[in-house]
């Protein structure tokens, strides 16, 4: 069954054998596996979709459901950097649409498209779970409350210059975030490395470390 991924990474051929493992119903393990084939592919494509139906023994057309319904699993090949601008109700309310606009203004990409150099897509998003720190936005799910035109502005500058490894939410909050919905606590050493939510068993995380990629 494995001979399917026998061409993925070795890396992400081990994520999958141990993500496996982790399940006793291996169709619970969708939705991981969707990650990680998701980063072995840049996205969650056709051929990745099927790969991961025949992995956990049910149809391409079961796994598309999915990818599908939950928007984090990209169907196209989508930017280094992907900006995601909650425009729910408390975002709105405190100028989401002009933080949008900002982004899209810094960027040159309107919302839903990629820039040509495939560094930096853009996105409006339902509501991320601070709305006590709103507007909020997300840079490879890595969040930032409280944000302004000018720091989101500054910020896709910040990321064209810099062009960090790994994003880190405590650092990006400093440089550009305003009012938190609440106090984060301790500071969080491991950051984002790709536009896929920031966790070990993905590969999809790395230490503070930064510098060109």
């Amino acid at each position: 069954m494995m001979s399917v991924i026998s061409h993925w990474s070795l890396e992400n051929q081990e994520r999958a054998r141990s993500i496996l493992a982790s399940y006793p119903v291996k169709r619970s393990a969708l939705m991981p596996l969707l990650y990680v084939a998701s980063l072995e592919h840049e996205y969650a494509s056709l051929e990745a979709m099927c790969e991961v139906a025949e992995l956990i023994d049910i149809t391409p057309v079961q796994v598309q459901s999915v990818a599908t319904f939950y928007t984090m699993f990209k169907r196209e090949k989508i930017g280094d950097y992907l900006i995601s601008v909650c425009t729910s109700i408390s975002c709105h309310l405190n100028g989401a649409d002009e933080v949008l606009a900002a982004v899209e203004e810094a960027s040159g990409v309107a919302s839903g498209e990629t820039t040509d150099d495939g560094s930096v897509s853009v996105e409006h998003v339902e509501c991320i779970g601070a709305c006590g720190g709103a507007p909020a936005v997300q840079v490879n799910y890595e969040l930032i409350e409280g944000i302004t035109l000018d720091k989101a502005e500054a910020l896709i500058d910040w990321l064209r210059d810099t062009k960090p490894t790994v994003l880190l939410a405590d650092e990006m909050q400093q440089l550009f975030g305003g009012q938190r919905s609440f106090d984060w606590g301790s500071t969080e050493p491991q950051g984002a490395t790709r536009p896929v939510p920031a966790f070990g068993p993905y590969g999809s995380t790395n230490g503070s470390a930064r510098g060109g990629r």
